[in-house]
């Protein structure tokens, strides 16, 4: 969801573990929000709201990739739509007007608190906005052991900074799929930023339980799980980003 880079993470199997505040949606999960500004910015936000997740039965027409690539502007409803993994990127970096900065994330396992990864984005090199891929930074792969497919919640943190206008509506869609089947849908509302603000945000994920089969399937054909998450200003689609799964203990 951050950038390229390969995550490895690993786990013991837990239980569900209460979280101070939730919101459930129909799909069996739940999610909150824990924000932490940073102290040394004084401006910002004092708090985020994340929106209820929701499952594969949004109330929205199906979509296709197809005809959302010739859209100038793509809405939530689009990409709520969406039957399948995406093959392409929906939107430019250059749509990213906003700077929005992805520069930390790491995920814990609620119940005893361990950190199962944590990634931070490197400083950019001088000359790389001229010389780099413009897509670098969107794609992640990311390496579990079949025990993260036994959690029922894990915490989710990511600390972002914003440019110099604030943010009156940021929302993340995140959609996750095995082959072509949607496996979980997560709706969450950042709410508004502060300009020129670094942002530290909590979603705690509470995930559906999955059939044996269907793990099994996941565990023998790594990276065929599979993720988009898209982010939303003022309902108008700003960033896509890419990720894939392995839960095969890292090979």
């Amino acid at each position: 969801m951050i950038y390229e880079r390969m995550a490895k993470g690993c786990s013991n199997s837990t239980k569900s573990a209460r979280a101070n505040t939730s919101s459930g949606g129909d799909g069996g999960t739940e999610s909150t929000s824990k924000p932490c500004p940073d102290r040394l910015q004084q401006n910002a936000p004092a708090e985020m709201k994340v929106k209820q997740g929701c499952n594969s039965d949004t109330g929205v027409p199906s979509t296709k990739e197809d005809e959302l690539l010739t859209n100038s502007i793509i809405s939530p409803d689009d990409v709520l739509g969406l039957q399948k993994i995406t093959q392409n990127y929906l939107c430019s970096p250059e749509q990213n007007v906003h700077m929005i900065d992805f520069t930390r994330f790491k995920i814990r396992d609620m119940e005893t608190g361990t950190v199962l990864f944590e990634i931070t984005k490197p400083p950019m090199p001088a000359g790389c906005r001229k010389d780099c891929d413009p897509n670098a930074g969107r794609f992640v792969r990311y390496q579990f052991t079949p025990a993260f497919l036994h959690l029922r919640q894990v915490g989710a943190t990511v600390e972002f900074t914003v440019g110099d206008t604030p943010i009156n509506n940021f929302r993340m869609i995140e959609r996750h799929y095995f082959r072509e089947q949607l496996l979980k849908s997560f709706d969450f509302e950042f709410g508004f930023c502060m300009p020129s603000s670094k942002n530290t945000c909590e979603h705690i994920y509470e995930f559906p339980a999955l059939s044996e089969d269907i793990m099994r399937e996941m565990i023998l054909h790594p990276y065929e799980t599979q993720s988009d998450s898209f982010y939303f200003v003022d309902n108008q689609l700003v960033m896509h980003n890419k990720a894939d799964y392995s839960y095969s203990g890292g090979a």
